[in-house]
This record gives C-alpha cells, structure tokens and sequence, in this order.
C-alpha cells in the first residue's frame, strides 16, 4: 500500500468518525430551532410574572430568607424526622382505623336513630333557656332546692312511703262527696259507730303523731 492509498484509507476513516458528530450538531441545531421560540415565550411570561412582584420583591428578602434557612438546618431536619413518625404512625393506625371507623359510624346511627343526639340538643337549649331566664345566684338556689328535692324523693322511695302514697291514691276513688252532710258533734258521736270511722280516726291519730314529730325535728335535719 503506498502513501496516497494509505491517506485515503485514514481520510475514510476521519470521515466515518465525523460523519455522526455533524448528524448529532444538526439534531442538536434542529432542537435548538424548535426550543428557541418556546424559550422566547416562557422568558416574556416570566418576566410578566415576575412584574407583578417587582414592587414587593427586594432582594434582601431574598438573602434574609436563605441566610435564616442556613441558620435553622437543624430544624428543618427536626421537623422532617417528626413527619417521618407521623407517616409511619398513620401507616401503622390506618389498618386499625379502617376497622374501627365503621363500628364507630354505626354507634353514631344508632345514637341518632334512638334521638340521643336530639335529646342532646334539647337539653344544651334548656340550659341555654334557663342561663337566660335566670341569674347565677338564681340558678345556684334552684340546684340547691333540686338537690334537696331528691333527698325527699329518696325518701319517698322507703317501702312504707310508697304504701301510704299508695294507698292515699285509692282514696279519692272511694269518697263520694255527694253523699257528703254537715255533721255536728252527735252526728260525729253517731258516726263512731261504724268500724270505717273508726278506722279512719285511728289512721288520722297516727298522721298526727307525725306531724307532731315536724316540729320536733329541724327543718336541715337527715
């Protein structure tokens, strides 16, 4: 092989090193052609952008803001190890949450359909009523009578209070007042005779007994 093939045969091979570089430089031109307008137009809505800002924007702000970044490291990455164990704490509740949220949507529907929630709302309006309808003072002395209302009431639940409450019920059932005449002192003697009379003074002897006992007693006492 002489000189002038030897050339020809290195020139060929400049040529077939080259030949893909300048397909990649016309690409890389083409691309750049086709960027060059999209480029032009991103630039101008950017600086339209940026325009409303440029009177509040100052570029100390600027540098405020990334010197205070660089003072609060350690923050930012206390707070990122915090947002981890959230994320790893609503991993680990969502499994339970999901079974747990139903059983608590369906105790709700129950509460609303037995109008526990409506008898909440009630109540709290009665409250607000009666926190406008009365004083603090008031409303302290009517908690005061409603506890000693349920002191007598707890006393009226002993078995022989409800037998005489019981009992005393039944009577107006049985008086006919029609039937009812003035009576003196020998119509009091002529109504002894009969066993319900007699009867009747001896209950009205033992109530005496303990109405006497009311004036013995303290109004405060147990």
């Amino acid at each position: 092989m002489n000189n002038e093939e030897l050339i020809l045969e290195r020139l060929e091979r400049l040529e077939n090193h080259i030949a893909p570089m300048v397909s990649s430089a016309k690409s890389i031109e083409e691309l750049r052609d086709e960027l060059s307008p999209r480029v032009n137009e991103a630039v101008q809505a950017l600086i339209v952008q940026l325009a409303d800002v440029e009177s509040d924007f100052q570029i100390e702000d600027l540098l405020f803001l990334i010197k205070n970044a660089m003072r609060n490291v350690n923050n930012f990455s206390f707070m990122l190890d915090q947002m981890k164990n959230i994320i790893d704490f609503v991993l680990t509740a969502e499994p339970l949450m999901k079974a747990t949220v139903p059983q608590i949507i369906y105790y709700l529907e129950n509460f609303e359909q037995k109008g526990l929630f409506k008898l909440m709302n009630t109540g709290i309006e009665t409250l607000t009523k009666i926190s406008e309808t009365y004083t603090p003072e008031a409303f302290e002395q009517i908690a005061d009578g409603v506890v000693r209302l349920l002191g007598i009431v707890k006393k009226l639940t002993d078995p022989k209070a409800l037998d005489l409450l019981d009992k005393a019920a039944e009577i107006p059932s049985r008086i006919d007042l029609e039937k009812a005449k003035p009576v003196g002192p020998f119509g009091m003697m002529w109504a002894m005779g009969s066993s319900e009379s007699r009867n009747g003074l001896g209950v009205l002897i033992e109530l005496t007994k303990g109405l006497g006992a009311m004036k013995e007693q303290p109004a405060d006492a147990p």
